[in-house]
């Protein structure tokens, strides 16, 4: 879980755009329910997003554990849109990569999603 919220992390960084100051959060959601899960989802003026939804699995066993899915996307520099979607529980973190039409995602990116 503490590799994932560093690779989102490193992700929304790389997406930062070049004045912040001009970005606004335009959506941003969030439920904590316990035992039942989690789910949260923001966008911002940029065009960055990021939802994911995080539920236990395995309750009460040794092979307790919290599994993931979501996705995360930004606008590159070349202003196509560029989406990680990805999951993270026992196999670890598995991202998968799409990108608009004509983008191509920076190969140290890609280097740095896939490990």
């Amino acid at each position: 879980m503490k590799l994932f919220v560093v690779l989102a992390l490193v992700a929304a960084v790389a997406a930062a755009p070049q004045y912040p100051q001009d970005v606004q959060i335009v959506r941003y959601d969030t439920s904590n329910g316990g035992l039942d899960g989690y789910n949260f989802a923001w966008e911002l003026s940029d065009g960055s997003k990021h939802e994911e939804v995080g539920q236990l699995k395995n309750q009460d066993t040794e092979n307790e554990a919290i599994a993931v899915q979501g996705k995360y996307s930004w606008v590159g520099p070349d202003g196509v849109l560029y989406t990680v979607i990805y999951t993270a529980d026992e196999n670890g973190f598995q991202p998968r990569i799409e990108q608009g039409p004509g983008g191509t995602i920076p190969s140290a990116v890609v280097a740095s999603l896939l490990g």
